[in-house]
């Protein structure tokens, strides 16, 4: 059957890997040559049932040398038209028979491809667990899974307060509020520390829907408070209502849609 891909780059060993996992020594191989790759993907066409693919790739059979397939002058004797099928029969019969050579090299290539692609989507995982002792695989918070994708880049990133801002923006696609200030757990501003707070604004939560927001927002304030934040520097994230102050009514949460004046 014809193989129909909007990607027409795509290599036919990564395409045969993500649609057939299962099929990588099984495939027979037919190298149309690489005169069709000018208009055609890589693989002309593909057939999962019978394993057979067609590719626009050269062959064993082109590492000959000419003179091995038909001599340099034979077309100076005899009719040129019979000499010329004559060659064209000889190519097909040494192309059938190096099928079984180009085989073994396709799939070879499809391992090395299934490999190499492995080995990258595993990159992340081995610096996050070798640089970071984090296991990414086990990270079952979804907000934390994504920002823990930037932790390569850290170096440059810590303290980047607009930076998790725009994140914090996209993650939950709402309005995120900024504000700088001092935090003490007493009265006395003798001893204090600067606080960065990045409010959430996210109206319409009842208070079950604030509630379950609001845990598994912590695990996200810490990993942010940890790797994203300067020591010296407490961060809160905290969830509001964008509204104001509403009309009284059964569905207030302190400090999110009200608060104590």
């Amino acid at each position: 059957m014809k193989f129909d891909i909007k990607i027409p780059e795509i290599g036919a060993e990564m395409m045969l890997n993500y649609l057939y996992p299962e099929l990588e020594e099984l495939w027979i191989v037919r190298n149309e040559g690489t005169f069709y790759r000018n208009y055609n993907n890589d693989a002309l066409s593909v057939n999962p049932d019978r394993q057979e693919i067609s590719l626009a790739r050269d062959g064993f059979l082109k590492l000959l040398p000419q003179g091995v397939i038909s001599p340099a002058d034979e077309l100076q004797k005899g009719d040129k038209k019979e000499k010329i099928k004559e060659i064209e029969r000889r190519k097909k019969i040494l192309k059938e028979a190096f099928i079984p050579i180009d085989t073994f090299i396709f799939r070879r290539k499809l391992k090395a491809e299934r490999e190499i692609s492995e080995l990258l989507n595993d990159k992340l995982d081995y610096i996050l667990q070798t640089y970071f002792g984090i296991k990414y695989r086990e990270i079952e918070n979804p907000y934390v899974k994504e920002w823990a994708t930037l932790l390569p880049y850290i170096r440059n990133r810590r303290g980047d307060y607009n930076l998790i801002k725009n994140v914090l923006k996209s993650q939950f696609e709402c309005r995120v509020d900024v504000y700088a200030g001092r935090y003490s757990r007493s009265d006395s501003t003798k001893k204090w520390l600067p606080v960065i707070r990045y409010d959430l604004m996210i109206g319409g939560l009842k208070n079950e829907e604030f509630n379950k927001l609001s845990e598994n927002l912590q695990p996200l304030r810490d990993f942010i408070s940890e790797w994203f934040i300067p020591a010296e520097m407490r961060c809160e994230i905290l969830i509001k209502d964008h509204r104001g102050t509403p009309v009284l009514n059964n569905n207030l949460t302190l400090d999110y849609n009200t608060r104590i004046i």
